[in-house]
């Protein structure tokens, strides 16, 4: 019988802080631009500033309940945003986030650290500032007011927020750190602008999230940008279209082999404020990757997390590729052949994969809306034949069969 495939798309002083996660190779001038600096006081953050004036009014016009909150923003941000960031902004964005907070019984229950850290701020990385927090809760609350718990709310955003928003994953959008409405301008993003997009969304209903990232895959073939979300005392991993998948995602793999020490392919989590490092944005300075990472712009704290994403894919895949015993079987699904280099071409198909009559796996192939670098992939035993079943957009059943040997696979399917 025909399968039927469903793709759900569910910082005068200064706290001066050291610089984490780099080898030997690192030199002393690395090692002093990397601190992030703050004030250590709200007399210091507001005396550092053009508009101390302006920022004081804006001050003792904050509701008392508000007010930490906007005194935490003054002294955490960076010393651009204080000087030149609109302050109707800013106060819009503290009165929503507080909002939230009193509102869901999540948002009630975080830590003042974490609600500050990772729901409060008014950016993710160097996108433009946006109003967007009042528009995301608008956009939001009404999917997660009937959830009980974080998780289910979790999961409400992400099943949404393609149709709520309009954006899709697409290749041809304007550039790669969009803000939120430049995303929702267009309709599409890149892995960048669609991680910033989903940490807003989490935020603006009171969900702590964070924007991850690697400046390049093991193989170099480029960066890669998703989000975590801060649910019953962890970080767990997820990534726009994916509703329930928390910490099981297609880059696991990939993810398995980064490097604590090489900064190129460590994996860090943007911190607000103090950080012990910075993040490599790749994306700056005209959107060219492969810029050296010594030369990319310190501004942004972060925590380098490697470790962490090396100790999750250990189960899912390291223990079976040290043992020797497997390998993988990419499997890219496009629409036809000769037409395989833009997003637009690829399309999801349904595809399973059989060893005889055993069934060894079996999913959806990558559709046009995913990133370039995510291809379906199966851990399978190594030097052993395989079959694919999939049907073609004319409702025929094809077979493709697969030698598998010592070394990862990738073949291509087409829809006609």
């Amino acid at each position: 019988m025909k399968r039927v495939y469903i793709c759900a798309v569910i910082a005068m002083m200064a706290i001066t802080v050291g610089c984490g996660g780099n080898s030997e190779k690192k030199n002393e001038k690395d090692a002093m631009a990397c601190n992030i600096e703050r004030p250590a006081t709200l007399d210091e953050a507001l005396a550092s500033s053009t508009r101390e004036v302006e920022l004081r009014a804006l001050l003792e016009s904050t509701p008392e309940a508000e007010r930490g909150d906007m005194e935490y923003l003054i002294i955490n941000m960076m010393s651009s945003d204080r000087d030149n960031m609109d302050l109707e902004l800013l106060k819009e964005n503290v009165e929503y986030a507080h909002k939230a907070r009193t509102k869901y019984p999540w948002a009630q229950a975080l830590p003042e650290d974490v609600y500050q850290r990772d729901v409060l701020p008014f950016h993710v990385v160097d996108e433009v500032r946006d109003p967007w927090r009042k528009e995301l809760y608008e956009l939001f609350a009404p999917a997660v007011d009937t959830c009980t718990t974080m998780y289910d709310a979790v999961c409400a955003v992400n099943a949404n927020i393609p149709r709520l928003t309009g954006v899709d994953y697409n290749t041809k959008r304007e550039k790669t750190n969009q803000s939120p409405r430049e995303s929702m301008r267009q309709g599409m993003a890149s892995c960048t602008g669609l991680s910033i997009l989903l940490v807003d969304a989490y935020r603006s209903v009171g969900i702590p999230a964070r924007f991850v990232g690697t400046a390049s895959w093991h193989d170099n073939r480029g960066n890669h940008s998703w989000t975590e979300v801060w649910l019953d005392g962890e970080w767990r991993v997820t990534e726009y279209y994916f509703p329930s998948q928390l910490d099981h995602l297609w880059f696991m793999a990939d993810a398995s082999k980064a490097t604590v020490d090489d900064r190129t392919y460590a994996i860090y989590a943007v911190r607000f404020g103090a950080a012990d490092d910075w993040f490599p944005m790749v994306w700056a300075d005209g959107d060219v990757e492969g810029k050296p990472i010594e030369e990319l712009p310190r501004n942004y704290g972060a925590e380098n997390v490697t470790q962490h994403y090396i100790d999750l894919a250990y189960d899912q895949y390291t223990r079976h590729l040290e043992a020797g015993t497997h390998t993988f079987l990419r499997i890219a699904g496009y629409k036809q052949q000769g037409k395989t280099e833009h997003s637009e071409d690829r399309v999801a198909m349904g595809v399973d994969v059989f060893r005889g009559t055993e069934q060894m796996g079996g999913g959806l192939t990558a559709g046009e809306h995913r990133d370039m670098n995510d291809i379906f992939s199966v851990l399978l035993p190594k030097n052993t034949e395989y079959e694919l079943r999939y049907y073609t957009l004319d409702e025929e059943l094809h077979t493709m069969t697969v030698a598998l040997g010592e070394e990862p696979v990738t073949v291509e399917i087409y829809q006609q």
